[in-house]
Order: C-alpha cells, then structure tokens, then sequence
C-alpha cells in the first residue's frame, strides 16, 4: 500500500529535459552574443539587397509615367516586376499630385503619404495580413497649369529577405552549432546514468504472474509515458477478450456436455441391443443428437466469428437483395422453392455493414421460419423514412407474448421448440447483428397465424437522386456545350461517391469543358471512392469575379482556371492557401507560384483551319505569314476568321498580351483581324464548331487541347503549331483560403500532379501532361514535337500581373477594340 501510494504522488518527470536544461544553460551563455550579432548582420545585409531591387523597381515604374491631356497614365513596363524572386507577392500604386490612385493598389495608396523626393524612401507595413516593405519614389511633373508630384509606391512581401537572412545566418553560425551539438553529444553520452525508472519499470513487468493483466502503476518518465498507457489499454483489450473467451468455452463446455453424454448414452445402449428395429430406433435417436451438437457447435463458431467481425468494424457496401440472394444459394433446392421474395425498391438499396454478418444474420431468419412452418415463407423489403426493412413472415405456431423477449437471450427458446433440433443461439445472434448496425428486431404476431420476424436497418446518408440528378444535368449541358457563340452559363454536376457514402464532397468551380474533366473525376474517384465531387463549370472572367464579388452559392474548395493570370491575382492578394505537394518536385518551375497555384496541364495556342477553305500550299506557318495571307486576301476571308474575344475571355486576353510582348507583328495582325470583320467568340470550342461547319475558315490562338481531342473525334479540321514561337499555358489549381474542405482540395491536388492524374491529362483528354516523362499519347514532349517553333510556356508569376494593370488593360483594350473594330 506504502509503494502505491508513493507512487501515485510522484508526477512523471523527464530525462531529456534535465539533461538538455543544464547544458544550454552552460552553453548559451557563451554563444548568445555571437549569434545576436551575426543575425543583425544577416538582416542589414538581407535588406539592403532587396531594398535595391524594390527601389529599381519603383524608379522603372517612375520613369514610365506620362502626362497625356493633363492627366497622368502610366503604363507598367514588364521590368518592372521581372527582377523579382517570384516567391513574394508584390503590390503596387501611383498616386497623381492630387492623390488620387492612378492606378494599382487603391488600399496601398491610402495607407502611404505622398513622396516629394526622386530618392526612394522605404516603410515597413501591415498590409493584407502580412508585413510588407514599401519603396516609395516621387516624379516631378509640369504642365502648362500646374506643377507636382506624382508618388510611386511598390511593396512586397518580405518571405524571400527572410529566406536569405535565414540562409546567411545558418552559414555563418554553423560552427557554433556545430561545437555546441558536440558538447550535447557528450553530455548526453551519460544519459544511461539516469534510467533507473525505467529498471524498476521492467522489473515490475517480469515480476509478474501470466494472468495478471492489470495496469502498470509504477512512475515513468514522461517520455514512456504515452507508451505505458497504451501498454495498460492493450493489456485491458487482452483480458477483455481473454474473458470473452473463458465465457464462450465455458458456455460451450456446459451446453455440450449434455447432448454429448445422450449421444454415448444411446451408443452403449445400442451396443448391446439386439433387435434389429429397436436397434434402428437407437440409431435414429443417435443421428438426431449427433445432429443437434452440430448445429450447436456450429452456431457457437458463428457467435464467435461474428462478435470478432462486430469488434473489427469490418464494413462494405452490399445491397438486401445480395444478401438474400447468398442466403438461398446455401439452402436446398426444395427449401429455396419455399421463399417467395418481394423486395420492390428496397432490392438494390444499399446496406452499410458487415457482409458476412447480415447473411449469417438473415440465414438463421429464414432457417428457423423453414424449420417452424411447412408452407411458403414471405420475404417483404420497403424502405420508409431514411431505414431498410425485411419482414420474413411464417405460418407456424408463433410465439407467446411472455416468449417474445426471452427467445432473444441466448440458449433460450420456445415452448414450439419441442422436438425441433435447435440450439437457442440464432435469435439472439440476429439481434446483436441488428443492433451492431443501428437497427432494431421485432417479434410480431402475423394476422391469420403465425410470427413475422421484422428488421430495420439505417440506409447510407446520401441523395438517392444524386445519380439521376447528375444525368439529367450532364444531357442538358451537352447541347449548350457543342455550337454556344457565346460564355456558357455555369453548370452544376454531381458525381456520387462509388461506395455510396456522402460524408465528404469536394466543390470545384473550374472552367474546363465538363465532358473532359469528368475523365479526372473519374480517375481520382477510383483512389477516394467516399468523395463525393460537384463540379460547377463557368467562364475565367465569371470564375474570377463571382469569387471576389462574393456571389457564389456554395463556397468552392478548389478553383480551376486556364486563365493563370487572374489565378495568380487572386493568390497575390491574398486569397490562395499555400500546400506543399509531395508531388511539386517534377513539375516544372515555371508551372506553381509560392506553392499557391499549380499548373496541371501543357496546353499550346494554335492555328486552327478547314482543309475544304484553305489549301496545303498556303496554310500560314508563323503569325507573319498569317497577317500577310490575310492582308492579301481581304474578301476571301471576310467574316471567316476568329479569335477569342479578350475582353470577355480571361485565357483570350492572357494570350493576347504575351503575343503583344513576344511578337513585333501583333498589332498589324490585330489590324488584318479588322479589316476582314473577324468574329469573336468566348471560348475554344465555339471557334472549333465553326470551322469543323464551313462557317469559319481559320482560327487563331485556338487552345490545343480542345482542337487535338476534336480532331481525335474526326472533326474536319488541321492544326498548325506554329513554326515562329509556341504559347503555352497551363490550367492552374488554387485552393482558397476560406475553402470549406481544404484536406480534400488538397488530396486532388496530389491526384493531378501525380502520374495518375498527368496520364489523364495526356489520354482522351489531350490537355497535355505538364510533368516531363509522363505516360500517355498528350506528353509536353510529343506536343513539342508537333511543331518547329520556340517554345515559350507561360510562367506562373508577378510578371502576369503587369498585364492585369487596371489602367494598361483598359489602354489594351481600348487600342485593339479600335484596330479590331474600328468605328465608321
């Protein structure tokens, strides 16, 4: 008792903590000041290099502002966000002299003052959540009425400036560690000394006789704690089980030991008998009890067998009609000729259990109404509110009101009984197994004679209509999709989840045609069969602006949206959660931003054309050659080109603006589009049908992924991956940060980047595997090898954002409206 209670007042203590206690202590007080003085170094020297960057940056953005009719524009040159790392997000503002946002930033702008000076300043703020550095850098204007300063500020996120003082830091203390690792290494060399507990503990345990099985009480160290204590709960499941062992031979002896010692009884009886008839009577007596102790082990097996199965959870998804379709293949053919089943609706309804236990469950149903009852037996099934119920009804002798919750108990049965070979368990057996899946068991009195045997059981949580509803939704879409001139609007599609359950649903708001990206839900749902996924399809611009503005009915776990730029927009401001994907290595650098957006697919933009419209010897191989075949044939091609309309398509204006950057013949192609009244169209597959039809002639910057899987089909279309330069782009993945079921976003984002997802990606689908080296017709190497032009993929980063400038996309705009459609 003394021992006990000692050590129930002694608190577990720990080792490691004493010993590492005492030798920071010591070691610390020699390093501390070196280290201070090496991190304020690595912090100045961090800041300065980074200061440089930010400070070019506001002065290339300062030197490109003008002043055109008294009023200042500036338009964002590509440099200006180019010299950073990539890795932070940037924002910006250019505020006139009378403080009024220019453009960028409004927010940023408001919390800076106004900049009278051309050297750059810089600030420290918290802005949008995270502290960020501000250079700011004045410009000095004049104009015939006025005279001021226009103030320029650019801010980053100040994640990369840490990394590299960080990275200096750890270089330059490393001998520090190092020696003090060395002086730990040796001190704990002599942590053996201190686990005595630890003896005491193992001397306990061999101490101990084999039955005894209660917990450890001896005081251990906090470290073994947790192990102790899941030692004391394994020893707990041990002796539980060991009972319920004791308790079954127990039974098993007791309820075996009487039709055993009548079956040696009737055979030395019959040993001696003489009478050949009287003989046979003793046999007969013999082959009964040998039959009733078979049915008696047999059932205790079951017993067993079923309370291990209950304990594991073991549990599948099976249907009624399954189960009573086991249970009268094992029945004689005579006996299953007795059953008269009708399930109706509850045939195919799914069961949420244990397989073997059901059947073992409806077996001993249907064997003691068989064994009770000459005539038919009826096997009714319903479902009612939310539950599956059976009803196996005889025309035997029924039970007795006072019967009815004894024959239940195990070993009990009947007054009926007599004379039938039973055994008492298979009730009992039927009620556990109900119980075990939330159901219930009625004994009732069948109206005409008899007993009917009624079990409940709980259906699946899910929408029984979520199959039709997915149907009926995919046929409407379909039509909308093949010949809509115009963005379609959003569609919502229910892909159930294979195993029936509806615990978990993965919304994902995307822009692919939903026909193709059905392929990789169908894929990830062979690897998360209890997921179920909503997809909604819309359009990048909608995509973009709903999610900001707020508007959408349900909050989406995943976006996805071939325009990176506007993805990239929303992750630089702060509406993007950031996961490491073990599956980041392969894919290329210029395919994820701050592990915020990733790329899946490698999508080239290429020339589409009828081959009835235009001959071999004249398709346009580069975009020269186009705008010259254009040029000279004005009428030929009057309203038979097309291209993407950029101001209603986000992916169509990201490719107008890296042509515009890459290509010094863009705009005299923009201005060949006018003059032959080009048609312009919200998507991919619109320009497609129109050229598959004879209506259209040519189509450019045509995503390639949607014209290789037409012309898969057999549309009558060529393709031409151009021979100058190739963009590329890829549909990207954001999580956002206010997503209702992150884990999930995240589980296929793993599904796309792995090469389960990228084979999809380069099958059917033929949006093009992103990763290098993956399987599949679509890799970014064959597509490559399509064409003989340069590569040039669009890259996930703050770049993007120069071409969202609000007053350089209105500028972009409004210059190609009026070359494209020109007013009279």
């Amino acid at each position: 008792m003394d021992r006990t209670a000692t050590a129930t007042r002694q608190r577990p203590f720990s080792i490691r903590r004493r010993i590492f206690a005492l030798a920071l202590v010591l070691l610390l007080a020699a390093s501390v000041v070196l280290i201070v003085f090496i991190r304020d170094y690595a912090e100045r020297a961090s800041d300065r290099a980074f200061d440089r960057l930010l400070a070019a940056s506001a002065l290339t953005i300062a030197g490109a502002v003008q002043v055109e009719n008294e009023a200042v524009v500036v338009e964002i040159p590509f440099a200006a966000f180019a010299m950073f790392s990539g890795q932070d997000r940037v924002f910006y503002a250019v505020e006139d002299p009378d403080a009024l946002t220019v453009t960028g930033y409004e927010d940023l702008a408001a919390q800076m003052g106004e900049t009278v000076s051309s050297e750059p300043t810089f600030t420290d703020i918290l802005y949008r959540g995270e502290i960020a550095r501000v250079a700011s850098v004045g410009r000095l204007i004049s104009t015939p009425s006025d005279t001021g300063w226009v103030t320029i500020h650019v801010a980053e996120t100040q994640n990369q400036r840490e990394a590299l003082s960080n990275e200096i830091l750890s270089n330059a203390v490393l001998p520090v560690l190092a020696l003090t690792l060395l002086a730990i290494g040796l001190v704990w060399f002599g942590i053996s000394r201190m686990f005595a507990p630890l003896t005491e503990l193992e001397h306990e345990l061999r101490a101990r006789s084999p039955d005894d099985l209660s917990p450890i009480s001896v005081p251990v160290p906090s470290e073994v704690e947790h192990l102790v204590s899941a030692l004391n709960g394994f020893m707990a499941r041990l002796q539980k089980a060991m009972e319920r062992v004791s308790g079954l031979v127990a039974e098993a002896a007791h309820e075996v030991r009487t039709p055993l010692a009548s079956l040696r009884a009737q055979a030395e009886v019959a040993m001696d008998e003489q009478d050949p008839e009287a003989l046979r009577r003793r046999v007969g007596r013999i082959h009964t009890g040998a039959v009733q102790a078979s049915q008696l082990v047999s059932q205790l097996l079951m017993e067993a067998t079923i309370s291990h199965r209950m304990e594991n959870s073991e549990i599948e998804t099976t249907t009624l009609a399954s189960v009573i379709g086991d249970v009268r293949q094992r029945l004689d053919p005579d006996q299953a000729q007795r059953l008269q089943i009708a399930l109706g609706q509850a045939a195919e309804a799914p069961l949420r259990g244990d397989r073997v236990a059901l059947r073992e469950m409806m077996r001993n149903v249907v064997d003691n109404a068989l064994v009770y009852s000459d005539g038919p037996i009826d096997i009714v099934g319903h479902i009612d509110k939310g539950a599956l119920s059976v009803e196996v009804n005889d025309r035997g002798p029924g039970l007795e009101a006072g019967e009815k919750s004894e024959v239940l108990e195990r070993f009990k049965r009947g007054k009926a009984s007599n004379g039938k070979v039973g055994s008492g368990l298979g009730l009992s057996i039927v009620a556990r197994v109900a119980q075990a899946h939330g159901g219930s068991l009625r004994l009732l009195d069948r109206m005409g004679g008899g007993l009917s045997v009624a079990i409940t059981l709980p259906l699946p949580r899910r929408a029984s209509s979520s199959k039709a509803l997915g149907l009926a939704a995919a046929l409407l879409l379909a039509p909308a999709l093949a010949l809509s001139p115009v963005p379609a609007d959003a569609a919502t599609t229910i892909y159930p989840a294979p195993d029936g359950s509806s615990a978990q649903t993965l919304n994902i708001l995307g822009v692919t045609d939903t026909p193709l990206f059905a392929h990789f839900i169908a894929a990830y749902q062979t690897q998360r069969r209890d997921v179920t996924v909503v997809y909604e399809e819309t359009d990048s611009l909608p995509l973009f602006r709903r999610y900001l503005d707020g508007e959408l009915e349900t909050a989406p776990d995943l976006l996805i949206s071939s325009a990176s730029d506007l993805q990239l927009k929303l992750a630089n401001d702060g509406h993007a959660l950031a996961y490491d994907s073990p599956y980041l290595g392969p894919l290329p650098e210029w395919a994820h931003w701050r592990n915020e957006v990733f790329g899946f697919t490698f999508e080239p933009a290429v020339i589409i054309y009828n081959p009835d419209l235009i001959d071999d010897n004249e398709v346009p191989r580069t975009h020269l050659t186009l705008a010259e075949l254009i040029e000279t044939q004005t009428e030929r091609f009057r309203g038979k080109i097309a291209t993407y309309d950029i101001a209603l398509s986000g992916v169509g204006y990201l490719l107008a603006a890296q042509d515009q950057t890459i290509s010094s013949t863009f705009w005299r192609l923009a201005n060949a589009f006018g003059r032959v009244n080009a048609r312009f169209s919200g998507s991919s597959p619109a320009i497609l049908n129109g050229v598959a039809d004879g209506s259209l002639a040519l189509g450019y910057n045509v995503l390639g992924s949607y014209a290789f899987a037409r012309q898969a089909e057999g549309a009558p279309i060529e393709i031409v991956v151009p021979d100058d330069y190739v963009l590329v782009l890829t549909r990207s993945m954001l999580i956002p940060r206010d997503a209702p079921n992150a884990e999930l976003a995240k589980g296929f984002v793993d599904f796309a980047l792995s090469p389960a997802g990228q084979a999809v990606a380069a099958g059917t689908t033929a949006l093009g595997a992103v990763v290098p080296g993956s399987a599949g017709e679509w890799t970014s190497e064959t597509i490559a090898a399509r064409g003989r032009g340069v590569i040039q993929p669009i890259p996930l980063g703050p770049g993007l954002l120069v071409a969202l400038d609000t007053l350089r996309r209105q500028r972009f705009l409004d210059t190609w409206q009026e070359i494209v459609s020109p007013k009279p």
